[in-house]
């Protein structure tokens, strides 16, 4: 038993050490005087420019007074409860133009903050005041004293590819300039309702570890080239699982230079309601192609009708790049400034075309409600916000005695809301509307109130 005990281990030794010894055969041997890869050379040059943001504010949150709570205390009881809470919070950011000092972030780093302080690499702490964000698509742009600053380089990301290494620079949890690497998992993720309904989603996925804090942080390609906004994680206990998400670094920088040159986002209209082109539907009318936007109306007068879009066309690419779905075209569409003009690769009845579209302004879109519904006829409704700045849509000149006086609109009201669903602007109260028939319930604002009025 001992005798073969011991030759059994002898040759399983002599096994390992052989397979061993094959399995280094094909390594590399760095010597003392060899240089091991590494991307520390890339990261020297980068990380100078990507900050961690401090931030501190007061956070107002409203609760409607139930009636029997009046009714109890009086006339004078208030019709809200109105709490204030100070709050503080951390997260990163990207310088992206040093000269002028401008640092790029998510809107949900510094939404509501009354204070902002940006903490660069070499440990100085600089105030930074917030030029403009947009909460739809999540991107803030600050400015700061432009002393001695680095900046990133930004790359071409529409030549990303599934596969591409990838590394995430921020500030996870605090703990300043931490770096993961990965690749790209995936292109043009829409409908994840990260940024809430209505917004615009076009995310680059990755495996290169996100969390907590490393909001607006950078995603750059191996050579320091930003191609991404660090922005969300898909995780069910709010840890990284491996699924983080990120701004496309073009889809950023039409972003912000709208908010240097405006002061806000002026966003690209074209003008049409439709869907996503599913197999189903392609087979129905014969395609050779399951994806794409399919469009089901144009408006007339838009930037479609006058461009030459038609109802049934299937819009597959804009300005070159495939479009996989409407989401994401509304996504590319809806980040583009007013006045940009596109390409768009669309198949009609077959064959394949190709249109230029100037893209209209989005919020100089107003319509009547005869337009959307007959019940609404007498109003006219246009892009708005509310008191509070909640963006929906604008009731505006509601003619007396019209069903839309009937029904209790009013000048001023301000529709969040359908059916319990949120609407954010006109197109998407229209596209509702268009969809769904039945009972109606809006949710309206008016002042600090909220109401319902239900439609039957």
């Amino acid at each position: 038993m001992k005798i073969t005990f011991g030759r059994f281990l002898v040759i399983s030794l002599l096994a390992v050490t052989g397979a061993v010894s094959t399995a280094n055969a094909g390594l590399p041997f760095f010597g003392k005087d060899e240089e091991v890869p590494s991307l520390a050379p890339m990261l020297e040059e980068v990380t100078p420019a990507v900050v961690s943001i401090s931030v501190a504010g007061t956070q107002v949150s409203r609760q409607r007074v139930p009636e029997m709570f009046r009714f109890f205390f009086g006339p004078n009881m208030p019709d809200e409860q109105v709490q204030e809470r100070p709050f503080r919070g951390l997260g990163s950011g990207v310088v992206i133009d040093a000269e002028r000092g401008y640092v790029v972030t998510n809107n949900h780093v510094v939404d509501q903050a009354d204070k902002i302080t940006i903490k660069l690499v070499d440990g100085r702490e600089l105030e930074a005041k917030k030029i403009g964000s947009d909460e739809q698509s999540d991107i803030a742009l600050l400015q700061v004293e432009p002393t001695n600053l680095t900046a990133v380089k930004l790359a071409d990301s529409d030549k990303l590819r599934v596969g591409d290494y990838v590394v995430a620079i921020g500030n996870p949890f605090g703990l300043t300039q931490t770096v993961t690497s990965g690749i790209v998992s995936a292109m043009g993720r829409s409908d994840l309702n990260i940024v809430g309904n209505g917004g615009y989603e076009d995310f680059i996925q990755t495996d290169a570890a996100i969390n907590r804090g490393n909001s607006g942080g950078a995603l750059v390609n191996l050579k320091g080239e930003l191609v991404g906004i660090n922005t969300a994680i898909y995780g069910p206990n709010g840890g990284n699982v491996g699924i983080g998400f990120a701004i496309p670094a073009n889809m950023m920088k039409n972003l912000t230079n709208q908010l240097i040159e405006f002061g806000e986002i002026r966003r690209g209209l074209l003008g049409i309601l439709g869907g996503d082109l599913d197999s189903e539907l392609a087979r129905a009318m014969g395609l050779d192609v399951n994806q794409g936007a399919f469009v089901r109306e144009v408006n007339a007068g838009s930037a479609a009708e006058k461009g030459g879009i038609q109802p049934g066309d299937i819009i597959v690419s804009i300005d070159g790049k495939d479009i996989h779905s409407f989401t994401e075209l509304r996504a590319k569409v809806g980040t583009l400034g007013a006045g940009t003009e596109v390409s768009l690769g669309l198949i009609r009845e077959g064959s394949r075309k190709t249109v230029k579209v100037t893209l209209d302004d989005y919020v100089a879109e107003t319509v009547t409600a005869s337009q959307m519904n007959p019940y609404l006829e007498g109003a006219n409704f246009s892009d708005g916000k509310t008191q509070d700045g909640m963006p929906g849509v604008l009731v505006s000149e509601v003619q007396p005695r019209s069903p839309a006086a009937r029904l209790g609109l009013q000048d001023g009201d301000v529709i969040v809301g359908i059916n319990r669903q949120r609407i954010s602007n006109v197109a998407e109260l229209r596209s509702y509307l268009s969809e769904n028939e039945g009972v109606i319930a809006l949710n309206v604002k008016r002042g600090q109130s909220s109401l319902y009025l239900v439609i039957r």
